[in-house]
Formats: C-alpha cells, structure tokens, sequence
C-alpha cells in the first residue's frame, strides 16, 4: 500500500502534468495498479477483509460460545460466563483450539451487541437543584504530604461551585460542608442529588426507596431541603458533579497546595471557586458568575441558626484524666474530672462536655493511638506533687517548645526557694490560664530584670503590662501668677533615715 505522498505524486503527474501511465510507471516506480487505484481517487483504500478469516478449529464451536453468552442476559451480574469459563466449557466438548481464539471472538461479539447509552439533554431552573459529590486528592498540610477528602456541591442552572477539604469524609465533615456551602451560596437549594454515601443512606431499599441516617433526616430538617438519591452503578445521574470532581482537581489542585494547615486549604480553595465564576461553560452565553445572579435569589433563605455539626459519644474519663474517642485520648482538667462526661466531635476539633459546661477543647487528632494532652490540664496536680514535674508526660512535650526564660526563672525559685521552688514555679505557669503565652513570657522576662521572680511579681508586671499608666500632665499654673512662686519640694531622704534611728 502506497503512501499518501505516492498517491499525490501520481495524480499531479497524471492530471496537471499530463503524463501516460506508462511514463509514471517508469519515473516513479509503481505498478500499473497502484497507479490506477491512485487516480480513482485521493484517499487511501482502508484494508477490508473480503472475507472472514478462517477458524477451522472454532468454526463448529462458534454457535456453543453464542448460546453460553445469550444465557448471560439473565444471569446475575457477578455470576456470568467469562471467556475463561467458556473456553474451560469448550474443552470439556472436544475444542483443541487456543484460549486467545475464544477470548478474540467473545470480544467482538460483546463489541457487537454493545449499545452506547443515549441520554437526555437537561434544563434546570435557577435555584432549584443542585448536586454533591465527594472527591479525593493530593495535597502539602503543614509540611506533610497526604490524601485529602474534598466535597463539591454544584448548583444545576449556573454551575456555580463551592469545595472545601477536610482529613476524612466522615459525618460532622459532611454536614460542616453543607453548612459552610449554604452560607457561601447565601441560601440554600430546594434539592440537593446524592450519591447513595454512608453519611446519609443506611440501607438502599427497592426502586429509590432509602432508609436514611437519622442525623441526616434532621440535618435536612433543620434546612428544609429536598434530598434524592441516584440509582446504585448510575453516576450519571449526577453528571454535572461527577465531572465537576475531575475539574476541581486538574485546575484547583495542580499543582499539589503547599498549605500551613486545612484553614488555610480552605481559603485558598474558596478564592479558586470564587474566581471561577467568571469562566463561561461551553455553550452558554453567560458567565458562571452572571448566572449565579440570576439563580442566587430563588434559593431558600438560610434558617436563624446553623445546624450543630457535632457527633455527641459519650465518655468515660480514665484514671489520668483522659477521654478515648477513635483509639486517641485527649486530655481532662483534673480539678473537672468528672467520671461521666460527654465528647463532640467536630471536624477540627473536639469538646468535652459535662453538662453544658465545656471543661476540655482540643485539635481533632484523625491518627491512632495518640495522646493529645494539655499541660495547663495538670498543673493542679503538680502543685500536690511536684516530686512527679521531672517525669510528668504533659510537662516534657511542654518544656521541649518553651523558650528558655523559663528554665531561667525555675532555676532561680529553686535556688532562692530550697522546697516551695517547683510549686511557686508551676503557680506562675497556672498565669496561662488567663493570660496570652506571649504576655506571661514578658511579664517574666520584666520579673526577673527587676529581680522580683516570684508569683507575685510575675502577676503586678502582668497588671502593669495589660493596663500600663499614664503620666499625669504637669499642672499648668500660667493664668495663675499669684501661685507661680509654689513649686514641689524635693523628697528629702535623710528624715528616714531619722525616723528609723528613733529621732
């Protein structure tokens, strides 16, 4: 088979420069043949069997393979003849062909028989639907490479988008999204479309029956949204999301953010989202951003308060004053240690409650089998037994990030102060409580200048440092000329010495 450059070459010589068959035989080495199928036409001749290819061996087997892929139809989904099972029920019936021969037909009949899906093109109302999805990607969080979960909600009429990341795709992280979604929309939609997620299906039912999460019915309660779930293996349905995954992640996330942490994650994704409205989707004549004005007021107006985005466990406190929640424990006061309390878990964070009382708050931890302590948690304790401060766990993971004013000062209270230095040390620590780590260090700094390293000390220089005095202005006597002679007299010290001698 000749090149198109061939081709070309023999229909110029031919039609432009007028030249026999012959004579381009000659020049340019062809057959008569080629020439002529050259000057039929422009386009080369695609290779086309004229006949099947023959399969004397598979030939009287072919109508066997047909009928075990017809019984296919109407066998389970994960139960049906592979190419494997048919060439193993071939053998058995006498084939001594090659495995590759039956996998090749069975590939082109399933080639034949397959139907490409039709869809139906869609128009929504402004306002109305919207979709979510959840999507996975990589990214740089306080230095340390990871797998993030980010969710997407996508409104249907402006393809307006918001995402947010989050460590793990669980629950409170769902609703937290949805929340933060709603307040960046300024409302929210009438219908939110779904996945079947664990978040909110407890068990798929017939047809589009679902028994639902109870936290979700009451989260879309609180919202007054309508919520619709696609059919299992039909992603489709939610379409306009699923591509919206792969968009955020080829123009949002590449390349990979280098973030201080997942707040900062947030903003920056929220400035992705915010300057994608002004793309313009193909095929429509206005801007994301353009729509969105339209559609933004034919949402439902946001209720008077958000929804709690909490899971509520309740704990019970061990004997070091710590709560377990997903094989990590978080730390107590133990001057709050009250044996039965309650934790909620947030997505960043954690609170321990007892009552209604907040008595512990820490950063969420979504590793295993860490210890997430306080320090300031166990001062009271240490105060009853500074004998333990050279090994209390607490205490060590605090002093390896303080600075090191205060070595400084506990080694002057346990040099000036022979028993009582480690616990007027930890007093001063217990500052913490109620003042700024930055404010404490420089009230100590100041108490140990003007040689007053004690508790007290360290508290007035905090009182001076929050509520420093002004100097009074001079009193101004010059519309007053009568009083000009008077004047302050000077402190003179030598009457106390006098007073002290017993003058």
């Amino acid at each position: 088979m000749i090149q198109v450059e061939d081709r070309e070459a023999i229909r110029r010589a031919y039609f432009v420069e007028h030249k026999s068959i012959r004579a381009i035989a000659r020049e340019l080495q062809h057959g008569r043949q080629v020439i002529r199928a050259a000057l039929t036409s422009a386009e080369a001749a695609t290779y086309r069997l004229s006949m099947p290819r023959a399969a004397p061996r598979l030939g009287t087997f072919k109508t066997v393979i047909d009928g075990l892929l017809a019984e296919n139809a109407n066998a389970p989904r994960k139960q049906r003849y592979t190419a494997r099972k048919i060439f193993q029920q071939l053998k058995t019936q006498g084939y001594l062909g090659s495995e590759a021969t039956v996998r090749r037909y069975v590939a082109q009949k399933r080639q034949s028989e397959r139907k490409r899906p039709v869809f139906l093109p869609l128009e929504f109302d402004p306002g109305r639907d919207a979709q979510v999805d959840w999507g996975e990607a990589q990214a740089i969080v306080g230095g340390v490479p990871q797998t993030i979960q980010y969710f997407e909600l996508r409104l249907n009429f402006s393809r307006k988008v918001f995402t947010r990341a989050y460590p793990a795709q669980k629950q409170e992280a769902f609703f937290d999204a949805h929340v933060a979604a709603f307040h960046y929309l300024g409302g929210v939609p009438h219908i939110l479309t779904y996945d079947n997620l664990s978040t909110a299906v407890r068990q798929v039912l017939e047809g589009h029956r679902r028994e639902e999460q109870r936290a979700f019915i009451a989260f879309r309660s609180h919202y007054l949204f309508e919520s619709r779930f696609c059919t299992p293996g039909q992603g489709h349905e939610k379409g306009g999301v699923e591509s919206g995954i792969g968009f955020v992640r080829r123009n949002f996330l590449v390349p990979l953010p280098d973030c201080r942490d997942f707040e900062s994650l947030n903003a920056y994704l929220l400035a992705e989202c915010q300057k994608d409205d002004a793309r313009t989707v193909e095929r429509q004549s206005m801007t994301i951003g353009e729509a969105w004005a339209l559609e933004q007021p034919h949402l439902r107006p946001l209720p008077a308060h958000d929804f709690d985005c909490s899971r509520m466990v309740p704990v019970t406190l061990n004997a070091y004053s710590q709560v377990t929640f997903e094989t990590n424990r978080y730390s107590v006061p133990v001057e709050s240690a009250y044996r039965q309390v309650v934790l909620k878990a947030y997505p960043f964070h954690i609170e321990v409650l007892h009552g209604v009382e907040v008595v512990a708050r820490h950063p969420r931890s979504y590793g295993r089998q860490q210890d997430i302590c306080d320090p300031l948690h166990y001062l009271p304790l240490l105060e009853q037994r500074p004998g333990a401060f050279e090994h209390a766990k607490p205490l060590r993971q605090w002093r390896a990030r303080w600075s090191p004013i205060y070595e400084q000062l506990l080694a002057v209270l346990q040099a000036q102060r022979e028993g009582d230095g480690i616990p007027e040390f930890v007093r001063i620590l217990k500052l913490h409580r109620d003042h700024s780590a930055a404010l404490v260090e420089q009230a100590i700094t100041r108490a140990l200048a003007s040689g007053c390293a004690h508790l007290d000390g360290v508290r007035l220089w905090l009182r001076q440092l929050e509520h420093p005095e002004t100097p009074l202005p001079a009193l101004d006597l010059s519309d007053r000329p009568r009083l000009a002679a008077l004047h302050q007299a000077p402190v003179d010290l030598h009457r106390y010495e006098a007073l002290l001698e017993g003058a």
